[in-house]
């Protein structure tokens, strides 16, 4: 497969042209590699030991959800340069998707883990600029606050932080992955039940309270591997590409 005919798809694919996102995200090639790709790695992150990993294995490209330019435009030194230069020793492209892949219908982040949830998805929630993020939701089944805490728990597979402030029994809710604890009032002012995000602030707490809604923080890593691991195992499949996830989970 040629590189050039894959970059071209997964940017029409994911709308990467026209989602606005935050400047220091960069979707798209952040690092050019070979012409031609046989085995793709995917990861939720683009740090030295899932770089490491995609060279162990032989990968031509990596796909990642956070890239390499979050802190903004700094010196290519240190932990920096080690990795940029890992990827180009290695010979290994390396292509990001940020919001776009949270949004996504198909392989989006928020669409997956609403699914996973067993919701049955009625809108969109959280916006970016002009672009939705998130999505809303019914449990086919009312759940108690312990009882989706249990089967969030599950479904990430680690630990979830509930904020009490909803209603016994839980119907609505609604997911927007990563660190949208931003969208706690939102979410309370569309008249949902509970709103599961990877992380918050300290405030939004008092959002979840006041808003009369709960807030479940199921961990900023956990919440967006959905997406990665879909966009690759998608590819894979339409393109007879080999691909492999590098799971490097934060407890975050």
């Amino acid at each position: 497969m040629k590189l050039e005919s894959l970059l071209q798809y997964m940017d029409e694919y994911l709308d990467v042209s026209s989602h606005p996102d935050y400047p220091n995200a960069l979707n798209g090639l952040q690092v050019a590699g070979p012409t031609d790709v046989t085995k793709v790695v995917a990861a939720v992150d683009a740090t030295q030991a899932s770089i490491e990993v995609a060279a162990a294995v032989g990968a031509d490209l990596m796909i990642v959800h956070h890239g390499l330019f979050w802190d903004g435009l700094r010196p290519v030194t240190g932990r920096r340069y080690h990795r940029i230069r890992a990827l180009l020793e290695n010979g290994i492209a390396l292509y990001s998707c940020h919001l776009p892949l949270d949004s996504h219908a198909e392989v989006g982040n928020c669409a997956l883990l609403a699914g996973a949830l067993g919701l049955q998805l009625t809108g969109r929630l959280g916006r970016y600029q002009d672009a939705d993020l998130g999505w809303t939701g019914r449990l086919p089944t009312p759940l108690s606050a312990q009882d989706l805490v249990e089967r969030t728990s599950d479904v990430v597979g680690g630990p979830v932080q509930l904020i009490p402030g909803g209603p016994d029994e839980i119907e609505h809710v609604g997911v927007v992955t990563g660190g949208a604890g931003s969208m706690t009032e939102e979410a309370a002012r569309a008249g949902l039940d509970a709103f599961i995000t990877g992380e918050g602030a300290h405030h939004n707490a008092f959002d979840a309270h006041e808003g009369g809604i709960h807030l479940l923080l199921a961990g900023h890593y956990a919440t967006e591997t959905f997406g990665v691991r879909a966009l690759v195992e998608h590819i894979g499949t339409r393109f007879d590409l080999e691909h492999v996830f590098v799971d490097q989970p934060t407890g975050l």
